[in-house]
């Protein structure tokens, strides 16, 4: 069977990771690339580059990864799925539900393969946080908490902190859950001087009952990836920076100290860090995507999917402005 044909339209930071996989990725030949400002990180490798989404349409590829701002990702979008071509749609799928909404029913109405690239889901540390979820080692779920903090980047200038980061959080919170959000409630702040805010403080609450909390943030120093999910038989800590996951323990040690046990309600029993495998979490992406085109099985993040993240994301953002509770509406896509 021949290679299938990819195009890679978006040469920024992430175009130019993008580039670098898809040009090793197995059963895939990356045959062109395009950007309006050029190939800045001479990321082509002599393959041609183009201007616009028309050409490398023209170069008849198979599937095309769009790496574009967010502010582009429908017009392009559309283009691809008039042309019949299967596309993984960095996140956020839009910067609005309705230009999320418009992208979803052109790809189903043309019968391609469309997914965002929520790349934290393929993580190695939730990956596997996921799967012992599913096996039941936590018991029920009670909490989920994340932390996303770090320096503002300034390659980032059409969207806030919300869409751009937050998104990362609210997908990986349902997914991990297999929850969908009912109501949320933030607190915003604007510290850089931008239109858009570079803080935000979220509290939620999913369909089956889980508390959430999510605090991201442009203004830290240091760089901090971290979900907790806290349970029945104890909590779970990923570091998403360093793929690692941990498991504390509730104990089964009776705590003789009565005020003690008294005070913290549960006891502190084994920590246990995992080893578990660590491929990169872009290849692992972009090997389910080739998937999915292909017809096989395939763990993509789907359109309706990237359409739940932004109706959050801009519900998040309503409760910030407005200083009260949203519920989330249309949580009832798939997950």
């Amino acid at each position: 069977m021949a290679n299938l044909k990819a195009g890679l339209i978006g040469l920024g930071m992430m175009g130019r990771h993008h580039a670098r996989v898809l040009a090793s990725l197995e059963g895939v030949d990356l045959v062109a690339v395009a950007d309006p400002g050029g190939d800045q990180f001479g990321v082509a490798g002599g393959r041609p580059v183009y201007e616009n989404i028309e050409q490398l349409i023209a170069a008849g590829i198979d599937y095309c990864m769009v790496a574009v701002p967010t502010q582009y990702h429908a017009e392009i979008a559309r283009a691809l799925a008039e042309a019949g071509v299967h596309a993984m749609i960095e996140k956020p799928l839009a910067g609005s539900s309705a230009e999320a909404t418009e992208i979803a029913k052109a790809f189903e109405a043309a019968g391609v393969v469309g997914a965002v690239g929520h790349i934290e889901r393929y993580n190695p540390a939730l990956q596997a946080l996921r799967v012992r979820l599913e096996n039941g080692d936590l018991g029920d779920i009670y909490q989920i908490t994340t932390r996303r903090q770090g320096p503002f980047p300034s390659r980032i200038a059409d969207v806030g902190v919300v869409l751009d980061l937050a998104t990362h959080d609210i997908d990986l919170t349902a997914w991990v859950t297999q929850s969908h959000f009912a109501a949320v409630s933030a607190q915003s702040a604007h510290k850089s001087g931008r239109q858009y805010e570079d803080l935000i403080a979220v509290t939620g609450r999913l369909e089956d009952g889980t508390v959430t909390s999510h605090l991201v943030n442009w203004l830290s120093p240091m760089k901090e990836r971290l979900t907790v999910v806290t349970g029945e038989k104890g909590a779970f800590i990923a570091d998403t920076l360093l793929a690692d996951l941990s498991f504390h323990a509730n104990g089964t040690v009776a705590t003789a100290w009565d005020d003690v046990a008294h005070f913290r309600g549960v006891s502190e029993g084994d920590m246990i860090r995992y080893a578990i495998s660590k491929p990169e979490p872009l290849r692992t992406e972009h090997e389910a995507f080739r998937d999915a085109v292909l017809g096989k099985e395939a763990d993509i993040v789907t359109l309706q999917q990237g359409l739940s993240t932004v109706r959050v994301a801009e519900a998040v953002i309503q409760s910030a402005a407005e200083d009260r509770t949203i519920k989330v509406a249309g949580e009832s896509a798939e997950s």
